[in-house]
Formats: structure tokens, sequence, C-alpha cells
């Protein structure tokens, strides 16, 4: 214990300056600006004032005048889908977090650190998943040339394979990413403006529809350019509005230190790791579901890859994974730990978090709308509604710009494949207003599924999705013995499972099985292990099947595995990284590893 009180030490000398405490000079900077907290009690819920409408209004200034100026330049699908690959590493790795980043990651992960602690900050540590996609997937994704992973599971197998996981994932997209997106946003728009429209019911809805549909217009007009260059806009208001939440909370509290003893105090329920006992997070489930999860979302999913295909070459896709690693080491501070501090402030008195409709503890999904109208003064309470609709509007614009590519290129082109290029602009923009409106029609569904926690239910319903995909692309590369035969079933088969899952779950919630059966044990099983029993069955079925059938030509895969690269495939990939990728590399999983060791023990 000596030594890891040492260690500790030294990692949060380290983190000084990332962590917390870090920023809390921005609340003593506003002071001086007469901002202040009016004492160490926040103030109560406030509404939007008319510099708080003025900041966000000038935001949207400024989208429109981007999309105005990405409109011009669209010309073909390449331009449409991938802004004409010519996008340089910062604007990838910025796009690629902003992409992941949305609304129900700012409100979600905040309500998980209110009412769990740190066990959702797995699933933030990810960023040594995006140096994985840097040095291993990347390189076969950008030599190969497609637009969307469904064509590259095609070169890899056949095109049977590519209309499976083209359905798949447009299927997840609408029923997942959209309706949660829209719904954590317009939980936003409830709490910020709740009489505005007649009713904090109204507000909900009308903050939705909004949103969405002006999301829709300018993905529809400008393209992936539109959205790529909006979020490099939108990251850095986002970091800093969320810098901003974090540094008023501590100061509210009486800064991190107060913030761990009242941690400590509750070490059980706000710990990184949690005993096997744990019913929601124990640690062996989340080592094994945390990885597949991100392993699918980082490294297969056409929602985040596009943003790496549209690179201008190799260097600068896979220097825009290491840099969009490196930010992704921040949501843990900016998202996570102001659901603690809400907690905190709740549990001292100083703010009051709402309960769940029927009981059931707090609310976590109102924890960071309750901190923008609690602590917050005017202006900054602008600038920071304005990241959060910018997260909002980036998830949705890179979503719906995903779909759209995906229908187009997986499907349309398949029907018709002399089409113009000017149709198949048409066509993308036409398949970006269906996504919207599958997307407007199932939100009353998830506004009544979303009952428990927002994020740690998207992340159930990735555990059921994940596994399949994410080993047929494991296996597809490194594994040229893996054939169209064992891929197209252990897709199939593995997205039906993890559906029925899903399915058991739907209605158990509702209609529960009698205690003690085996719907009910199926039902309630912990997500995190089916997502690697999943996994186990997938892989089984993959291989096995592959064994049953001739291997492909190895002339027909050459350059889509590992064991098929040719002497130029493996001197290209050498001559597309240097020193500096080494060290961004290293920097990244440095600071992974210390928050780690920072995080494990920061309660002992």
């Amino acid at each position: 214990m000596q030594v890891s009180q040492v260690s500790l030490a030294s990692i949060e000398g380290v983190l000084a300056a990332f962590a917390p405490r870090g920023v809390t000079s921005l609340a003593a900077a506003s002071r001086s600006l007469s901002l202040s907290l009016d004492g160490a009690a926040p103030r109560g819920a406030a509404p939007l004032a008319t510099l708080d409408f003025a900041l966000i209004g000038a935001y949207f200034l400024v989208i429109v005048a981007i999309v105005l100026w990405s409109s011009r330049r669209v010309n073909d699908t390449a331009d449409y889908f991938l802004a004409g690959r010519h996008i340089g590493w910062f604007v990838v790795g910025a796009s690629l977090f902003a992409s992941n980043v949305g609304s129900e990651h700012i409100v979600g992960l905040a309500g998980n650190g209110a009412t769990s602690g740190l066990a959702m900050a797995h699933w933030e540590l990810h960023a040594w998943v995006m140096i994985v996609l840097a040095w291993v997937f990347v390189p076969f994704y950008y030599r190969s040339g497609v637009f969307t992973m469904p064509e590259f599971l095609e070169r890899r197998f056949n095109a049977r394979v590519r209309w499976v996981l083209s359905i798949v994932s447009l299927v997840a997209y609408v029923f997942t990413k959209v309706a949660v997106t829209v719904y954590a946003g317009a939980l936003v728009f409830r709490s910020l403006l709740p009489d505005t429209f007649g009713s904090p019911d109204n507000a909900f809805w009308v903050g939705a529809i909004a949103t969405v549909v002006l999301t829709g217009v300018y993905t529809v007009f400008g393209g992936l350019r539109a959205v790529v260059y909006t979020e490099v806009a939108q990251t850095f208001l986002l970091l800093l509005g969320s810098a901003v939440i974090t540094s008023f909370g501590l100061e509210a509290l009486g800064g991190w230190g107060e913030l761990k003893t009242l941690a400590r105090n509750n070490a059980a329920d706000f710990a990184l790791w949690r005993p096997l006992s744990d019913p929601q997070f124990p640690w062996l489930g989340v080592l094994i579901a945390s990885p597949v999860i991100g392993i699918w979302y980082w490294c297969t999913d056409q929602y985040i890859i596009q943003r790496t295909l549209a690179a201008k070459d190799l260097t600068n896709a896979r220097r825009g994974a290491i840099f969009g690693g490196f930010l992704k080491l921040w949501p843990v501070f900016i998202f996570l730990v102001p659901g603690l501090i809400g907690w905190a402030l709740h549990r001292k008195g100083l703010m009051v978090i709402p309960n769940r409709p029927g009981g059931g503890g707090l609310d976590g999904d109102m924890v960071f709308p309750t901190l923008v109208t609690t602590l917050l003064p005017t202006g900054l309470r602008g600038l920071v509604v304005a990241g959060l609709v910018s997260a909002l509007m980036s998830s949705l614009a890179s979503l719906f710009n995903s779909c759209a590519t995906l229908f187009t290129v997986d499907i349309y082109e398949k029907l018709r494949p002399k089409s113009s290029e000017r149709k198949r602009v048409q066509v993308g923009r036409i398949a970006t207003v269906v996504v919207v409106t599958f997307g407007l029609v199932w939100i009353p569904v998830m506004h009544k599924m979303a009952g428990g926690g927002l994020y740690q239910y998207l992340q159930g319903v990735q555990a059921y999705l994940a596994p399949p995909i994410a080993t047929v692309f494991l296996l597809g590369l490194f594994f040229p013995r893996v054939n169209t035969r064992g891929a197209f079933w252990g897709l199939v088969l593995g997205f039906c499972v993890g559906m029925g899952k899903l399915t058991l779950e739907a209605i158990h919630s509702t209609s529960p099985f009698a205690q003690g059966s085996w719907w009910a044990f199926a039902a309630t099983f912990s997500f995190l292990y089916f997502s690697g029993v999943l996994l186990v069955l997938s892989a089984a079925i993959v291989i096995g099947l592959s064994l049953t059938a001739p291997a492909q030509p190895l002339e027909a895969i050459t350059g889509l595995t590992f064991g098929s690269r040719t002497a130029a495939d493996r001197a290209a990939v050498r001559a597309s990284w240097s020193a500096a990728d080494l060290v961004g590399t290293a920097v990244v999983l440095g600071l992974v590893v210390a928050m780690y060791l920072y995080f494990s023990f920061w309660l002992g």
C-alpha cells in the first residue's frame, strides 16, 4: 500500500493540469468578470436570459456559414460521403471525438456518475482501442479504397455478407443511436425551457423535433464535409462548456479534495472496480464486455470509421485516430466527474436533483441539466447550452451521413449500378430524410423505454449488437481461412441471438416472467457476461462453419488480411508512419495507464 500511495502522489501530480483541479481557475477567472456564484451555495434554477440566447444564436450562425461553404463544394459521391478524401489529421481526430460524444454522452455519463460512480469510466478509457484502430484496422480500410464497412466485408467475403451488415447497421442506428441521442437532448430542453412552450413536455418535443430537423437539413445539403468541419468547432465548444461546468461545480463543492472525501465515505458505490457480487458492474463482466463493445464501435462501425476514410492519406488517417484517442481521455473529467459533483452537491444540500418518476432514487439523467440551471451565471449558461446543442447536432449529423452512405453505397448502387453521380447524391439526401423521420417516429417508444439510466441502457443494447460484428472483422483480418459461409452465418445467427436477448428484456420490463423461471433468468442475465457468451458463440460459428467449406483463393483476399499482404503493402504501411506517430501513441497509452492507476486507488 505504501508503494501505491507514492505512485498515486506522482500520478496525481501528472494529472494536475489534466484533472478537474486544473480547470478550477475558470471559476476564479469568471469572478473577475463579476460572474460570481453568490457565495458558497449555488443559486436556484434560472431560465435562459437574453445574453444566453444571443450566444446560442451566434453559434447557429457559425454553423449556417460552415454549411453554406461546404455545400458549394459537393460535386459527387466522394465529396458528399467522404468529403472528397481531403481531410487532415487534426480534423479527423476532432471529428472522431465529436461523433462519439453526443448529448446522450453528456447527459447519460453525468447521470451514471451520480448514481454509479466511476463504474462506466471503463468505456471512457477506450483511448487504447483507438490506438488499435490506428495501427491495426486503418491500414486495411484505407488501402482498400472502400466507402463503407459493409463494402470492405464484400471484398473480404462476398455480397451477401455486405447486405447483412448494411441492414443490421441501419436498423441499429435508427432504433438506438438516433432515438437515444435525441431523447437525451430533449431532456435538456425540457429542463432549460420548461415553460417556454407551455409545459415541460411540450419543450421536450419541440426541442427534439427542431434539433433533428435542423441537423438533418445541414447534413442533407453539406454532406460529410459540413459534418466534419462543424464538428471541429463543436468539439472545442463542447470541451470548454463541460470544463466550465466541472470548474463551477468543484468551486461550489469546495474542491477536488472535498469530492474525494464524500466519495470515499461511499466507496462501495463509487469505486472504479466492483466486486464479482455486484449486480450491475462486476469487474470481470466489465473486463469482458467493455473491450468487445469498444472494438466494434471504434474499429468496425461505419458511424466512426467514415472519418478515417475521409483522410487525405494513410498517414493522416492514422494520426487522426491517435489524436482522437488523446481527446477521448477527457470525458471522464468533463462528463463523468460532473455527475459525481452533482451527487455531492445534492448530498450536502447545495443542489436538488429530482427523483425518478415513481421512486427509485435520483434521476441521474437530470443531473447535468440541473447543474447548468443552478450553478452557472448568465452568459456561461448560454455557452454550455450551446455546447450541449452542438454535441446533439454533431452526433446526429454523423449518424445521418453514415446512414445515407450505407444506404446509397451498399444498397442503392447494387440495385441501380448505372445511376449517375448526381442521382446517388440525391438518393443519399433522401435517405437522410428517411432516417430523420424514423428517428422522430421512434422517440415516443424510446421515451417509455428509457426509464433507467440512459447511458447504461445504451451500452446494454450495444453489448447485444457488438460481439458478432467484432468477431467477423477480427477473425476476417487475422485468419485467411475464415470464409464466406462462416462470416455470413456468424453475423446472422449472432444478430438473432442478441436481438432475442433484447426482446426478452423488453418483455420482462413490462410484463415480468415468473420468478425463478428460465425466461426470467435469460431476461435478467447480465449484459456484461452475455456479451462475452455471445462473442464466444459467434466465434465458434464463424470458425466452425468456415471449416466446412473450402478456403477462399489467396488471390481473392490479397491485401485484406495480415497473412495475405504483399511486400508492397507492407512497404506502404511502413512509409506512412514516423517517430511522431510512435510518440503520440506512447503518450496516449501512458495517460490511459496513469488514469487507471489513479482512479483504481483514489478512494483508498
